[in-house]
C-alpha cells in the first residue's frame, strides 16, 4: 500500500535524521489519508479534513529547530487533537458520558503524575503539557469506553487508534524530558511508526463509522 511505503521511508528518514526527506514524507502521510478518505467516503466529514490538515501543519512546524515554530506547532497540534476528538464524538454518538469520564480519569492521573515528577519543565511548556495530557486522556478514555460498551468493527479500530496515540504520548514525553540527547536515534523512528499506524487506524475508524451509519440507515 502506498501509505505504508511512505510511512516506511519516513521512519527510515527519522532514523538517519535526514531532514530533506522528512520535510516531504512526514506531511505526505496525513495528506494521503485525506485523499483516500475523499475518494472512498460518501459523507466526507469536514472535521476529518480539518484534523488531517492541522496534522500536516503540525508536522511541518515541528521539523525546524526553532522555538517560534515550535510554539506555532503546539497550537496547531492542540487544534488537531480537538478536531479529532470532535470527529470521534460525532461518529460514535455518545449517550452516556459516565463510562468515558471513568476511563479518562486514570489516564489523566497517570500523565499528570509523570508531569509532576519531571524536573526542569519551563512554565509555558508546563501549562501546554497539561492541556495535551487532558486531550490525550480524553482520546484514550473515549476509545476504551466506547469499545467496552459496543465491540463493533469501527470501535475496534477506535480502540487501536486510542492505544497507539497514548503509547505515542508516552514515547514522546520520555524522549523529550528523560532521554533527551541519549537515545533519540531509537525513539524517534518508534514514535513515527506509532504515529503512522495511529493515523491509519483513525482513517479506518472514519470509514468503518460511515459504513456502519449507512447500514443502519438502510435497515
Amino acid at each position: 500500500m502506498v501509505y505504508f511505503a511512505v510511512a516506511l521511508i519516513e521512519v527510515a528518514a527519522e532514523f538517519f535524521s535526514y531532514t530533506p526527506i522528512i520535510f516531504v514524507f512526514k506531511p505526505l502521510m496525513p495528506l494521503l489519508l485525506m485523499i483516500f478518505y475523499y475518494l472512498i467516503s460518501q459523507r466526507r466529514q469536514m472535521l476529518f479534513f480539518l484534523a488531517m490538515t492541522f496534522s500536516i501543519v503540525t508536522n511541518l512546524l515541528f521539523i525546524p529547530d526553532s522555538e517560534r515554530m515550535l510554539l506555532f506547532g503546539v497550537v496547531a497540534f492542540l487544534i488537531h487533537r480537538i478536531c479529532m476528538i470532535g470527529f470521534i464524538m460525532k461518529m460514535v454518538k455518545i449517550r452516556d458520558y459516565i463510562p468515558t469520564v471513568m476511563a479518562t480519569i486514570p489516564l489523566l492521573v497517570l500523565f499528570c503524575y509523570l508531569l509532576s515528577i519531571t524536573p526542569g519543565i519551563p512554565e509555558t511548556s508546563f501549562y501546554i503539557l497539561i492541556v495535551q495530557n487532558v486531550l490525550i486522556a480524553i482520546l484514550g478514555g473515549l476509545s476504551f469506553s466506547v469499545y467496552l460498551i459496543s465491540d463493533s468493527k469501527k470501535n475496534s479500530w477506535l480502540l487501536i487508534c486510542g492505544l497507539l496515540f497514548v503509547a505515542l504520548q508516552f514515547i514522546v514525553f520520555i524522549e523529550r524530558y528523560y532521554l533527551s540527547g541519549i537515545a533519540p536515534t531509537i525513539l524517534r523512528p518508534i514514535a513515527m511508526a506509532l504515529n503512522a499506524f495511529a493515523f491509519f487506524t483513525f482513517y479506518r475508524f472514519a470509514i468503518a463509522s460511515e459504513t456502519s451509519y449507512d447500514d443502519t440507515a438502510a435497515a
